[in-house]
């Protein structure tokens, strides 16, 4: 499978402080890819990079296999639709849907106007007149109608309620299994997107912490809880990720799938296990409790 994305000791630095350090890289055609961090971890940036809006400190990026600043070529297969995305406020919702058309060549006018009504936007609105949810809903109209080879959507939830991001994610699986593309999300809201990720990158302090296929990372990690004493014992020799003590008891994350021996010695601990998920698995890892963190499991 080729891919539509390549990054190689990517670095983008303002001054002395380095925002994104030496990232590596590669995004396939395709594959819905999440773009998981904390806030200040350095997504954002890498985005505007890969977009052509920023350029790289030092490093190679190639999108399309090309590189992409000033290149026409490869911009008209983009969408990115970022987090607080501005529009010219005289713009109606019609009037930002007719330039998308034109700078999207793969644009779907019917496909658009359906997604209007699902998310029951007034089209003669103006741009500035729009709440927080409606600008956000806007974005993903954009985003999805444009059937992009490589569509980015920057936090796209902003403002909306859980039925209209349920609409969203239904919107894009649906979308996809028809139009298959390359679709990269960042998003907070990990374990609401967790069955649509296909593959996650997980950036932390400007480095690349996580690139592993979704279904990896799915049940890659267990907690256990118990008396202090026999949790210690139990995650002797193991990757523990997270402790919290809990007076006589104790709860600790392990990386790792359990194996049957380790299941029995917990049975015989009289511990109970507990599945860790894919949300909470990245809040350990880049919480600053775990010391090893690398880049594949």
């Amino acid at each position: 499978m080729s891919n539509v994305v390549e990054v190689n000791q990517l670095t983008k630095a303002y001054g002395n402080v380095t925002a994104v350090d030496g990232v590596t890289f590669s995004i396939e055609a395709n594959k819905i890819y999440g773009l998981l961090g904390r806030n200040g971890a350095g997504k954002t940036t890498i985005m505007h990079m890969i977009t052509a809006q920023l350029f790289q400190t030092s490093g190679e990026i190639k999108v399309f296999g090309e590189n992409p600043y000033e290149n026409k070529h490869v911009l008209s297969k983009i969408c990115f639709i970022k987090e607080s995305q501005k529009y010219p406020s005289a713009f109606t919702i019609k009037n930002v849907l007719d330039v998308a058309a034109i700078l999207f060549p793969n644009w779907d006018q019917q496909y658009a106007e359906s997604l209007i009504e699902d998310f029951r936007l007034p089209s003669n609105r103006r741009m500035k007149r729009l709440s927080r949810g409606m600008l956000s809903s806007v974005g993903i109209v954009i985003g999805l109608a444009s059937r992009a080879p490589l569509t980015i959507f920057d936090e796209p939830y902003l403002g909306l309620d859980a039925v209209a991001r349920s609409l969203f994610y239904n919107r894009l699986i649906e979308d996809y299994a028809v139009h298959p593309r390359t679709i990269v999300l960042s998003t907070h809201l990990i374990d609401e997107v967790n069955k649509i990720l296909e593959h996650v990158l997980v950036i932390d302090n400007g480095k690349l912490l996580i690139n592993e296929d979704a279904d990896v990372l799915r049940g890659s990690a267990t907690t256990v809880t118990g008396l202090a004493k026999k949790v210690e014992a139990f995650t002797a020799g193991k990757k523990v990720i997270d402790n919290s003590p809990l007076g006589r008891f104790h709860s600790a994350t392990v990386m790792g799938r359990l194996e049957e021996e380790d299941i029995k010695q917990a049975e015989a601990f009289e511990l109970e296990f507990s599945p860790v998920s894919l949300q909470q698995l990245i809040v350990h890892l880049t919480g600053g409790k775990s010391k090893d963190k690398v880049v594949g499991f």
